[in-house]
């Protein structure tokens, strides 16, 4: 059983940083991407990154670029969300997401990230 779990949110000024971190546990034999996504309030939830295993590149969606950046520690299964330069608009529950080649993908149960002054 393979369990994600998110770190990290809390309340923050605008122009701010944080950093979330999605530590697993579990075994995914194959892993396609991992990433985080977002869901702000009143909206769909909607990918922030993703790193692409069989490229080696991350993605990011348009709004973030340049301010917000992923990285993992493959030793300590974890990977973390560096945000910078946050804005009110950045304000949502954040999720990680772990996708296997084969089957569904693992999500965290989400951490609140308010940017508000």
């Amino acid at each position: 059983q393979v369990q994600l779990m998110e770190s990290g949110g809390g309340l923050v000024q605008p122009g701010g940083s944080l950093n979330l971190s999605c530590t697993f546990a579990g075994s995914v034999p194959a892993i396609s991407s991992m990433g985080w996504y977002r869901q702000r309030p009143g909206n769909q939830r909607e990918l922030v990154g993703v790193f692409i295993i069989s490229v080696g590149r991350t993605k990011y969606e348009d709004s973030v670029k340049g301010r917000f950046s992923i990285s993992k520690d493959d030793a300590k299964n974890t990977m973390y969300l560096q945000m910078n330069s946050l804005k009110p608009e950045d304000t949502a529950v954040y999720s990680c997401n772990i996708d296997p080649r084969v089957g569904p993908g693992y999500w965290g149960q989400g951490t609140q990230v308010t940017v508000s002054s």
